[in-house]
């Protein structure tokens, strides 16, 4: 069975009529994009508008020689001599030149697929190795940390999502550990060995960013989609991502081929999207403020996150991981006081375990040579801290940081009465002076 190199592209260089017809079908017959050429001018047309990962270059051509035209070739990509002349001068001549072999021509069909097998797994193995080494110098386990009800599902939905190739929508609060299911979700799929790429889909990002750029036969870029071929492209905050892009990267889901800035071929991507949104983005998508057919491809598999302060059964495994894990003040061993262990379960943690994380790492910068770190030294913002006017209904205070919305008070409020009456929404809705069915409805759109 033949083996399919689509994304792999190779240019042959001959000037010999029949023999370039031959190798060009042999190459094409093996699975790999091939065009041919037959002169240094013929080449440099080609090249406007195929961009090869390999060259195989006659020595000798009616308008140059392969040694003098080899350097300004492997500008465009690397490069193979042949030659029916074949001599160890012309090998070294060829390799101080810039090229990666030299064949000796009349190249058997079984020797052209090993070198080519050859030569494109040499260049995988430099980019996994490169990958890896960056891998190892920032390298963090992939941890789903808690003993609650809900971090059970999450990690059983983990499980199940790993074995699929379907985008999968992560929804939750900022900071309740969104990218930290999608780098499990890869490490447990068969792309653990691919990249893991997390983009930020804010203002910063463009089509450029994230489907690379060619502005000349010579001068490409390779986009974050590219750099995560067989592996997974994390797109955090993709509510945030413009209209424009919405559509392409549709496109690219869908087709599984996406096209570079300013390039004129498409090339195909294997990369696994996943998606992390902390807002209702079904209604978005209602409203017309995100495209409908992107959401409903990113939902068909969905991670809803509590927040920390619905599993309040995990706070202090996660402030004990987050300890461990410091990478500062290592000579110390540290330990929580008790009353540490109840001001932190007491707490209700708004910003989630980015807020713990940061609470833990002061408390071990602030309890400095000492082993046992106090509540002092964490120093928890007061529960009751909120709203200059001290904004409170029968008992309940609101909190925000800044000024918040009309929208953001009423789901907060909505929360609190929730927590205070167990989820009972008879009684939630006759605090709210509402119908149970509105109640319902109200909680619903919330996602409540």
């Amino acid at each position: 069975m033949i083996k399919q190199y689509p994304h792999h592209r190779v240019l042959l260089i001959e000037d010999d009529k029949t023999l370039n017809r031959l190798m060009l079908d042999q190459v094409q017959r093996l699975g790999y994009d091939a065009r041919s050429a037959a002169s240094r001018e013929d080449t440099l047309e080609v090249l406007r508008d195929f961009s090869p990962d390999l060259a195989i270059l006659d020595i000798r051509l009616p308008d140059t020689d392969g040694i003098t035209f080899l350097p300004e070739l492997r500008e465009y990509c690397a490069v193979m001599i042949q030659t029916a002349y074949g001599s160890i001068d012309q090998a070294v001549n060829a390799v101080k030149a810039g090229a990666t072999e030299f064949l000796v021509k009349p190249v058997s069909p079984q020797n052209l697929e090993m070198t080519l097998t050859r030569f494109f797994e040499t260049v995988a193995l430099k980019r996994d190795l490169a990958f890896w080494q960056a891998q190892a110098q920032n390298a963090t386990r992939v941890e789903l940390v808690g003993d609650s009800a809900e971090m059970a599902e999450v990690r059983h939905l983990v499980s199940i999502f790993a074995a699929a190739d379907t985008p999968v929508l992560i929804c939750g609060e900022s900071g309740v550990g969104k990218e930290a299911v999608a780098a499990a979700i890869h490490a447990q799929s068969t792309r653990t060995n691919g990249r893991f790429i997390s983009v930020d889909c804010d203002d910063a990002l463009n089509e450029a960013a994230l489907f690379g750029q060619e502005t000349s036969a010579r001068e490409r870029s390779e986009g974050l989609i590219a750099a995560a071929d067989n592996g997974t492209i994390f797109l955090n905050d993709i509510d945030k991502l413009a209209p424009a892009l919405q559509s392409k990267l549709l496109r690219v889901m869908e087709s599984g081929a996406f096209r570079p800035l300013g390039a004129s071929r498409t090339l195909p991507s294997s990369a696994r999207f996943l998606a992390a949104t902390g807002v209702d983005l079904e209604n978005m998508a209602l409203m017309s403020h995100f495209k409908n057919e992107l959401y409903y491809l990113l939902s068909s598999l969905r991670i809803t996150m509590a927040p920390l302060r619905a599993r309040k059964n995990d706070v202090l495994a996660l402030a004990e991981h987050f300890l461990q894990n410091r990478n500062f003040h290592r000579g110390v061993e540290k330990a929580f006081a008790p009353e540490t262990f109840d001001a932190l379960e007491s707490y209700d943690w708004p910003g989630n375990l980015r807020e713990l994380r940061n609470a833990i790492e002061r408390g071990v910068i602030m309890s400095a040579g000492t082993e046992v770190i106090l509540p002092e030294h964490i120093t928890l913002p007061s529960q009751s801290a909120g709203l200059p006017s001290g904004v409170s209904s029968d008992g309940l205070t609101l909190r925000f940081e800044g000024q918040p919305t009309m929208d953001k008070i009423r789901d907060t409020y909505v929360r609190l009465l929730l927590d205070k009456f167990a989820g009972n929404r008879k009684q939630v809705a006759q605090a709210l002076g509402m119908s149970e069915r509105n109640t319902y409805r109200m909680l619903k759109k919330i996602d409540l």
